[in-house]
């Protein structure tokens, strides 16, 4: 199982959880994906895209179950970074976790897979 990561508004969340599926912050609709990360991009991308951005929640998604609608796309640095082209099923969600700030303002972390 390979594990990706996302990080949701807690409230967009909160209404996947009524609906069945994830469908993304505004700025992934633009953008026509879902941006997801791996364990060792996730620190990154939160503290360049979300700092001190509060409730947000840390998805940890089994990316197998996403099937052709996940892509590895070129992004940072040239680095390839999972993008999901559609809805995120709750069903591939293995935990939600907040996703504290920390005194100096940066996300507080849990253990990553």
């Amino acid at each position: 199982m390979q594990i990706i990561y996302h990080l949701a508004r807690e409230r967009a969340w909160q209404e996947a959880g009524r609906t069945g599926t994830y469908q993304g912050a505004p700025e992934d609709r633009s953008d026509g994906f879902l941006h997801f990360s791996t364990a060792g991009q996730i620190v990154e991308s939160a503290a360049r895209h979300k700092a001190g951005q509060p409730d947000l929640v840390l998805l940890a998604v089994d990316a197998d179950l996403l099937g052709a609608a996940l892509r590895w796309e070129t992004s940072r640095g040239g680095a390839l970074f999972p993008h999901l082209y559609g809805d995120l099923p709750v069903n591939a969600v293995l935990w939600a976790k907040p996703l504290p700030l920390g005194p100096d303002g940066a996300h507080r972390f849990p253990p990553l897979a």
